[in-house]
């Protein structure tokens, strides 16, 4: 239980400086995205993507299953962006456009990726039980 939370922990910290570096990079031009909060903003925006992805992105998944199928599977990226945009919704200090929610979901994936990569080598080829 505890390398979960450790797990998430990562996961939260590492959304949180996703959605900075998206905001950085989608934000210089004429983009929609308007940025008031600090620090403890993107904290909050990282963790209320976590929980969401967490939660209700598998139930997205399985309700638009005929559209990432007929899609094949490109569908899962307006899915990302619909999830990005209602976190972003319910943040203070942070707004954006939906197309820039799903390009931030775009790179948000990258970054769930790469972590989920990294845990599995961690975890799955040690041979040690980290459920203690």
């Amino acid at each position: 239980m505890k390398w979960q939370f450790l797990v998430f922990i990562v996961r939260w910290v590492l959304n949180s400086f996703g959605l900075w570096v998206a905001v950085r990079l989608l934000g210089t031009g004429i983009q929609n995205v308007e940025v008031t909060a600090g620090i403890g903003g993107f904290l909050l925006a990282g963790f209320i993507f976590s929980v969401i992805n967490s939660i209700f992105k598998p139930l997205a998944v399985v309700l638009s299953l005929p559209a990432i199928l007929l899609s094949l599977g490109l569908f899962v990226i307006i899915v990302n962006g619909a999830l990005v945009y209602v976190s972003i919704a319910l943040a203070p200090g942070i707004s954006m456009s939906f197309f820039n929610s799903i390009l931030t979901g775009i790179i948000l994936s990258l970054i769930n990726y790469i972590v989920s990569a990294a845990v599995e080598i961690r975890g799955g080829k040690s041979g040690v039980n980290y459920d203690n």
